[in-house]
């Protein structure tokens, strides 16, 4: 018998966020009462809850002087479904960021578009642009459904990316703040022309009785307290991962028939990536797959999975509040029994699935009905131009003369479509004059790689990322090419800290902002992010990186097998194995016959110690070594 959960009353005691939450009036204050402060930012209460309407309030740690104010500015963060973005809407974007941003533009890793360097006595200017010209940032941060992503793929003829799309928008419809503080705050009360929501969507939002829509309040589905932190959601097809389905809270895989019809969906549940440097009760996890579902049921299922997490997720630490946490504490045994009372029938088994690849949609292609879209890397996401680089001028030209329609990727990329053929050689010109390379010049490690953007504006950031990452790249192809792997493919991804936000965890070889100049590093994912890497070496000093990785990918050259990727051999071979290379190899600057080497003898207990030191750091034991005696000799000389 299928009955209605009951919620726990352990959430009685409640974090300081939650106590916000609810005397936020609905996400009203104090936001509505502050904006009109003549100040430069928000309290530290303003600022939670300003997350929710899609901004961060952030300072320019670069322009930090001691005794003065900081150099407070805002960034603003896009809600668009599966990547979306008009003509209209990014020619406003472009706009915005030259009157009242730094600028740049900066395509994000769901999706979106952010705009920096946004001052507060600007913000509502901003905001009400944006939403005037089919655009919004409600939804995009705080405790709630964030973007809803999907394969950033037009295809005409493949019915299943339709849906895909489709049932993005859909399901972000479904999950949308409903409160009116939106529109009354960066609109004075004016609400926007939006696209009319689907009728199935707006009976799921009806109380049903079982527990996931509530009856009062402004909010059917979050309530008082809204989510006990972010969600995130993704739908995509068999087989294409562009967009790391398997680090969502949940993802939704579009199952059709031969003829290409809609038959339902398969419904993985709690992944996610943000975690906590020495708070190992903290980590990164890979959604498992739950169920299988009907069209007909998708979105009262979601609506379970989203209650689900609303009423049993942890309202009291907020570092143990994602969903997968949930997942991991209650098995998927548990969570299904009580998924199924919410959803008020027996899940259905998931069906077989075929293996998922990273896809990334760049260059030109065909998109089924007789036009093309073209996929155009941005290299860290940073729209922008350079000397060498004019991209932002580049789309805006494109977007003038074509009023193109766009989407953005996941790897912070972004894919034109709906082309007239007769278009393409004039955008080809557009690119090159601009300085845009073509995908097939591309460096393979630039192409893979992608970064957060850190310093100098995150509040979270330790170290860098996005404007070191480029000369990283740089001196790992040198090091590639150094041990005959010139044109090797690895998927590299950075983060200025250990939340995230890039999918490191996900990536081939991840770098991870451990300290200043210093990151934990991360080894053996799949190259289609089905897979989690491990942390292999913790505060690897930036200035190492070529001894680090020199070994490594030496003995990836010679043990390697047959199409085997970096990260895939990492993960075979196992670390212990990679640790016993790296101490005993000798890099090809020590190996010149010009350089005079000299022995000496060590007794079998310290060469043990030695060689234990050298594996847990992952070098070489002469360079361990010759550390331990410079040091004992200036203790020496000192005395």
């Amino acid at each position: 018998m299928v009955t209605t959960p009951i919620q726990s009353s352990a959430s009685v005691k409640r974090s300081k966020a939650e106590a916000l939450k609810e005397r936020s009036h609905a996400l009203r204050e104090p936001v509505a009462t502050e904006i009109l402060q003549d100040t430069t930012h928000f309290s530290e209460d303003g600022l939670q809850i300003l997350k929710f309407h899609g901004s961060y309030q952030q300072d320019n740690r670069d322009n930090r002087v001691k005794g003065q104010e900081k150099d407070y500015q805002f960034m603003l963060r896009t809600r668009n479904p599966g990547g979306f973005i008009s003509s209209q809407l990014y020619l406003t974007l472009d706009r915005l960021a030259e009157e009242y941003g730094n600028q740049t533009l900066r395509a994000t890793t769901r999706q979106g578009f952010q705009l920096h360097g946004v001052l507060k006595r600007n913000l509502k200017t901003v905001i009400a642009e944006i939403v005037r010209n089919m655009g919004s940032t409600l939804g995009a941060c705080g405790d709630l459904n964030r973007n809803v992503m999907a394969p950033p793929a037009p295809y005409k003829n493949r019915p299943e990316y339709v849906y895909a799309q489709e049932y993005a928008n859909h399901i972000a419809d479904l999950l949308t703040p409903h409160t009116g503080a939106y529109y009354e705050i960066w609109l004075d009360g004016e609400k926007a022309v939006t696209s009319e929501v689907n009728p199935a969507v707006a009976a799921a939002l009806q109380p049903k009785g079982n527990g996931t829509v509530f009856a009062e309040g402004e909010e059917p589905i979050y309530g008082t307290y809204y989510m006990p932190r972010k969600f995130k959601c993704c739908v995509t097809v068999p087989g294409d991962n562009s967009v790391d389905l398997y680090s969502q809270d949940v993802s939704l895989v579009v199952i059709t028939n031969a003829q290409g019809d809609l038959e339902g969906f398969n419904v993985l549940a709690g992944g996610g990536m943000g975690r906590t440097h020495n708070k190992e009760e903290t980590f990164a996890r890979l959604a498992d797959p739950i169920c299988y579902v009907d069209k007909d049921d998708v979105y009262d299922l979601v609506k379970a999975i989203v209650a689900t997490q609303r009423d049993y997720g942890d309202r009291v630490n907020r570092r143990h509040a994602r969903m997968k946490y949930l997942l991991h504490d209650w098995g998927v045994e548990r969570f299904s029994q009580t998924l199924e009372q919410y959803f008020g029938q027996p899940l259905q088994p998931f069906k077989p699935l075929p293996e998922f690849e990273y896809k990334d949609y760049l260059g030109w292609h065909d998109q089924g009905d007789g036009k093309l879209f073209l996929g155009i890397s941005i290299e860290n996401g940073r729209v922008h131009d350079t000397p060498t680089l004019q991209l932002r001028t580049a789309l805006r030209e494109i977007e003038q003369r074509f009023a193109l329609p766009m989407l953005l990727t996941a790897n912070h990329n972004l894919v034109l479509y709906d082309i007239d053929p007769s278009a393409k050689a004039e955008i080809d010109q557009v690119l090159q004059r601009c300085g845009v390379v073509p995908v097939e010049n591309l460096d393979p490690l630039t192409r893979y790689s992608m970064a957060c953007p850190a310093l100098p504006t995150c509040g979270l950031a330790i170290t860098e990322s996005e404007r070191v990452l480029p000369s990283i790249n740089d001196r790992i192809q040198a090091v590639l090419k150094r041990v005959g792997l010139p044109n090797e493919t690895i998927v590299i991804r950075m983060t200025g800290c250990p939340n995230g936000c890039a999918r490191p965890y996900l990536a081939e070889l991840g770098f991870v902002g451990q300290a200043s100049e210093a990151y934990q590093i991360w080894l053996g994912a799949s190259p289609h992010q089905t897979r989690l890497s491990e942390p292999y070496m913790d505060r690897m000093a930036i200035a190492d990186l070529e001894k680090t990785l020199e070994p490594l990918f030496t003995q990836f050259k010679q043990q390697r097998q047959t199409g085997e990727s970096f990260g895939d051999f990492c993960h075979r071979v196992g670390f212990e194995a990679l640790r016993q290379f790296s101490a005993t190899y000798q890099p090809k600057s020590s190996r010149s016959p010009n350089r005079s080497r000299y022995r000496i003898g060590v007794g079998d207990e310290i060469y043990a110690q030695l060689k234990t030191a050298a594996e847990q750091q992952g070098r070489p034991m002469t360079e361990v070594a010759t550390e331990a005696i410079a040091a004992y000799l200036k203790t020496v000389s000192d005395s």
